[in-house]
């Protein structure tokens, strides 16, 4: 693994800047700790951060550097305190590498929230001598310097942007190494069996590769069958992470816009009695019994001849094809007819709920009309078809576990699991496993050793890419330029 050679100090704020109780400044590198003695003052302006003890906190001041200098010089007491030099009121948190976020010396200043106070403590920091630092910087640096692999450093993230608890969970798992165990499991086996080939074509008399095959092919099985196992959780990873892209449609008037409000639980969109109300879509990020979902509230869609209303059903029918999920609202107050079989023609590929809406009303659809349509669309008869009223806020439970059927097979517990949520990490297994495929090729059609190791060598590879020991410069750039600043 290449390392650090840029050995600069660098500095940023590391919580958000706005009006909050507490702001953080992170320092880190070989002049960290000498940095931030130039503008710190104690109470009683003789001690140096330089002389303590490590992974201690201290009390005290942010001054402008040249004060702090000259407070340790003169032994100013306390008085000064009050002096027009102190930016803010701090605690301030020395840790010495290597038991640190970066590997390297780190201080962070803890100091009052908001815009200014931060950001001035942070210009003092850097007027002493420190560099800003880049995007992802802290922890390209914990990458660089070996404490973390690309797994945990992307975890990182992960952990940031968690949209609900079982995303924060798998992430935090990731972040403590289960996926770069996991991966180097399999990476240590394949370099012995490479190992092995190569022996075995250096000294044939000594070492037959052929009475070992069945051992070496069993091997091979093996490893495809635990990375098909990881690939096979990164459909369900990238939702828990991002969101389940659900669109709800239906014709004009069937409550959309009220189902809307329900979920989100105020009043985002217009609800009225006057059909095709609703002419753009609205999306909101919802999270209902655990699970995220990216929801757009789409125009009512039927034939009109009006031109806002007609762009506003083009939209909805766009959301439909970006869609894992549709909520299919029918009024049951009213007759199905051949717009409702239109819609379902339109939605027939994507995975389907069917809410019988309005059921506080008198019902002129039943739950067997909306499942004779469905068969004549040839849905099946196993789809979803819900009772609900978003007035009277009825059937939002069946609502839900609904959803847990169609993307978690009934539950949301992943317990251990590790589960792909990164889709850099999806296509480098999918690589790994081709390489591996091509492997049992070559050994079912009894082809030489050293092509073994050439497919074999290939899925080596991808996996390490995933954890960063076979990542290149530029991929590590790229994925750190996407954190935020400060982390």
């Amino acid at each position: 693994m290449w390392k650090i050679e840029d050995t600069d100090t660098i500095a940023a704020i590391s919580t958000a800047v706005s009006e909050s109780g507490i702001g953080v400044i992170r320092i880190s590198g070989p002049d960290a700790v000498e940095i931030a003695d130039r503008v710190y003052r104690s109470p009683g302006g003789k001690k140096r951060l330089a002389e303590v003890d490590t992974h201690t906190i201290h009390y005290g001041f942010i001054v402008e550097p040249e004060a702090a200098g000259n407070a340790l010089q003169s032994g100013i007491s306390g008085a000064s305190e009050k002096s027009a030099d102190v930016i803010d009121e701090v605690l301030v948190s020395v840790m010495r590498a290597p038991r640190t976020y970066t590997a390297e010396d780190v201080v962070e200043i803890s100091c009052h929230g908001g815009v200014l106070a931060v950001t001035r403590v942070l210009e003092a920091v850097l007027k002493a001598g420190a560099r800003a630092a880049h995007p992802g910087e802290f922890t390209k640096r914990a990458y660089l310097n070996g404490r973390i692999d690309l797994t945990e450093a992307e975890a990182v993230m992960d952990v940031i942007e968690s949209k609900n608890r079982f995303a924060l969970q798998n992430a935090v798992s990731q972040v403590q190494g289960t996926l770069y165990r996991k991966i180097e499991e399999v990476r240590k086996e394949m370099l012995y069996q490479s190992a092995h080939i190569e022996a075995c074509l250096d000294d044939p008399e000594a070492l037959s590769f052929e009475a070992y095959l069945p051992e070496f092919s069993s091997e091979v099985q093996q490893w495809t069958k635990e990375l098909s196992a990881l690939l096979a959780t990164a459909d369900s990873g990238r939702l828990m992470q991002e969101g389940i892209r659900t669109a709800i449609v239906g014709k004009p008037n069937a409550g959309k816009s009220s189902l809307m409000n329900l979920l989100l639980g105020e009043d985002r969109a217009i609800v009225t009695p006057v059909a095709g109300t609703t002419r753009d879509v609205l999306t909101e990020t919802i999270t209902v019994g655990g699970m995220t979902l990216v929801v757009t509230d789409t125009a009512g869609i039927r034939e009109t001849d009006d031109l806002v209303e007609k762009i506003g059903v083009q939209r909805a029918k766009g959301a439909i094809e970006r869609a894992d999920l549709i909520f299919y609202l029918i009024d049951s107050s009213t007759y199905i007819d051949t717009e409702d079989q239109e819609i379902l023609n339109l939605i027939q590929e994507k995975k389907i709920i069917i809410l019988q809406n309005k059921t506080d009303l008198h019902t002129l659809t039943d739950e067997r009309q909306i499942r004779r349509m469905a068969l004549e669309a040839g849905l099946g008869d196993d789809i979803p078809v819900i009772p609900f009223s978003a007035t009277e806020k009825t059937g939002l439970d069946e609502l839900i576990s609904a959803i847990r059927t169609l993307f978690f097979d009934g539950k949301l517990s992943f317990n251990d699991e590790i589960v792909i949520t990164n889709a850099r990490h999806k296509e480098l297994l999918k690589r790994a496993l081709e390489s591996l495929r091509q492997l049992s090729k070559s050994i079912e059609s009894q082809m030489p050793e050293d092509f073994y190791t050439i497919d074999l060598m290939s899925a080596y590879e991808a996996l390490g890419e995933i954890t960063g020991q076979e990542a290149g410069e530029d991929l590590v750039n790229e994925i750190f330029s996407r954190f935020c600043m400060g982390k």
